[in-house]
């Protein structure tokens, strides 16, 4: 189970090794070489017993070029003792695998982004001897994944662009087109992505939405973050063992869901769009108003004028 933001930034490019290369590529622009193999490695870079390194994530990359070793730091703020320790890190890993390494950070926040980006210079001012240049991936710069067909292209992608872009008020349209996305991979990978989403939403609102949507796919009932939202649910009255009972969940679920989504967009909801909200239920129509809400301007835009 990931249990933080820091976690899992850098363990989704663990569960997938090629984003990582496709993010140098895309995102950032890189001509890196596109690798044909990748081996995860042992990151912990300690060399005297009481002083012990390590990186969050550290991959070997076989490209056509040589071998290339991606070192990925997850970074929640600005730390200047890494301003010493990811030159190290870059020098010990060449030195003792004589491959070219390839620093990069991940972030949630664009202030933090800015300073990670700034090189590092060791030595003379002016004329270093070192001279290190992080690669970084942030909100400013990791594309945001708001449509289905976009998020269906490259799930891993638009779960980052989600880890990386969910406090806004885009986050609505990002989390239902990934959870769309989702629908479309092996559940086993799903069900570890989602935890990867789940732990760096930090807004409660955006949280309870994506818990809301995902309650909704059939493989998350049977994974571990499934049953601490089912804990949840006990504990306000509901019932979820049996089928009738989980479907009414759903129901309810995806009610308070389009609310949600309408309130967190700053979307006034009167009480006539309330009420027909919560009295619908009939699941199917309640997901097509969800999916209207996203992109509504006022709470009445989820109706359509025929229903």
């Amino acid at each position: 189970m990931v249990g933080s933001s820091h976690e899992a930034l850098h363990r989704i490019f663990q569960k997938d090794p090629a984003l990582l290369t496709r993010a140098l590529q895309q995102v950032l622009g890189i001509a890196f070489p596109t690798p044909y193999e990748f081996a995860g490695m042992n990151v912990d870079l300690t060399e005297i017993e009481p002083v012990e390194r390590r990186v969050d994530t550290l991959l070997r990359a076989e490209t056509d070029e040589g071998a290339y070793l991606l070192v990925v730091e997850s970074q929640g703020k600005p730390d200047e003792r890494k301003r010493g320790s990811w030159p190290y890190y870059l020098s010990y890993l060449h030195e003792k695998y004589r491959c070219e390494p390839v620093l990069i950070v991940v972030t949630q926040s664009s202030a933090t982004a800015r300073w990670a980006a700034q090189p590092i210079h060791l030595g003379v001012r002016g004329t270093p001897s070192l001279t290190v240049r992080p690669f970084v991936l942030g909100p400013d710069n990791v594309p945001v994944i708001a449509t289905e067909r976009e998020a269906r292209q490259d799930p891993t992608l638009a779960v980052l662009s989600a880890m990386t872009h969910g406090r806004g008020r885009q986050a609505p349209a990002i989390l239902e087109s990934l959870a769309a996305a989702l629908r479309t991979i092996d559940r086993d990978t799903a069900a570890v992505l989602v935890q990867f989403v789940d732990s760096c939403l930090a807004n409660d609102q955006v949280r309870q939405m994506w818990r809301d949507l995902m309650t909704a796919m059939q493989y998350f009932w049977r994974h571990p973050l499934a049953e601490e939202v089912r804990e949840e649910g006990r504990e306000e009255g509901r019932e979820e063992g049996r089928e009738e009972g989980r479907e009414e969940g759903r129901v309810k679920d995806r009610a308070e869901m389009i609310l949600r989504i309408l309130e967190w967009r700053g979307i006034a909801v009167p009480d006539d769009v309330r009420a027909r909200v919560e009295a619908c239920t009939d699941f199917d129509r309640l997901a097509v108003w969800s999916e209207r809400a996203v992109h509504a301007t006022s709470a009445t835009d989820v109706f359509d004028a025929g229903e």
